[in-house]
């Protein structure tokens, strides 16, 4: 069976192992030359292109294996020269034409950023979409761009919320050493381990009852404060202490969004067990050898 992936990044390339240990034909798309040498060592099939190249130049995406599975799970570098729009909306457009038609299914990795709410209201995949950030307001018209495509019917959008995992604990270093974290204590988060959310791609990619959109969240929303504390209680170091970030800072646009993301659906169509149902055993597994 042939796995196409767009982004084998931090989810992607875990997506990527699981397909490849299954006995899987992996192809992954990059835009590196040395990704693309490292990717070949690791039993992948290596496609060096770039999603933000229109279909037409000859540096773009051109003669793509036929998948039984296409995953979109592209992140967005801040030093790139393209926008958020362009990476999430126009890379997504590209990649749809350039894709055989023969293509199976199409999975396409958005965000809980799509719901703009700022009162801690409940949301989930039938609350009307009103992103206010630009991340989400990308990520909302990706997810238009899938659904007027020939692609639609067989494809399954899944809407991740904050991912967590190892290696990637926010302000993990400041809190070791007891300084101030540039963060907001107040509001709201949505967390999903990484390995939750391969688990949610590996059972979107068997699901039967398509289209379908799926919000990916552990179903237990936090205050930003108490997941912090309990980061800094499991190191064993001082509560954390918030100072104001800079107001460019990317937290500054994080902290006006405020909502609970249900998983009901998720749990429900796609029979899922969560690993990690809360970030308090999330947490306990990644900082259990420090």
């Amino acid at each position: 069976m042939n796995k196409l992936i767009f982004g084998c990044g931090y989810l992607g390339s875990r997506v990527a192992r699981r397909w490849r240990d299954a006995g899987s034909a992996v192809h992954v798309v990059t835009r590196s030359a040395d990704r693309a040498a490292e990717f070949a060592t690791q039993g992948y099939q290596p496609i060096v292109a770039d999603v933000n190249a229109n279909v037409n130049e000859a540096s773009s995406l051109v003669d793509l294996p036929t998948a039984d599975t296409v995953l979109v799970a592209i992140g967005y570098d801040r030093s790139e020269r393209h926008t958020i729009g362009q990476v999430y909306v126009d890379g997504l457009r590209h990649i749809l034409a350039a894709l055989p038609a023969a293509t199976g299914r199409v999975i396409t990795i958005s965000s809980t950023g799509v719901y703009g709410q700022t009162d801690a209201q409940w949301v989930d995949e039938t609350t009307p979409c009103s992103p206010t950030r630009a991340g989400g307001v990308a990520c909302l018209a990706a997810e238009r761009v899938l659904a007027a495509h020939a692609f639609f019917p067989r494809s399954v959008i899944l809407r991740l919320a904050g991912i967590y995992g190892p290696g990637r604990v926010p302000y993990l270093a400041r809190l070791e050493a007891g300084e101030p974290i540039p963060a907001v204590a107040e509001g709201l988060v949505n967390l999903i381990h990484v390995d939750d959310a391969v688990t949610a791609i590996l059972a979107a990619a068997a699901a039967t009852n398509l289209p379908a959109t799926y919000c990916v969240s552990d179903g237990n929303p936090t205050e930003r404060s108490a997941y912090y504390a309990e980061v800094a209680r499991l190191i064993g170091a001082p509560p954390p202490r918030f100072v104001a970030p800079d107001a460019d800072l990317h937290a500054v646009e994080r902290a006006t969004s405020s909502k609970r993301v249900r998983n009901t659906r998720l749990l429900a169509n796609l029979s899922l067990q969560l690993a990690y149902p809360t970030y308090r055993e999330g947490l306990a597994a990644i900082l259990a050898d420090r």
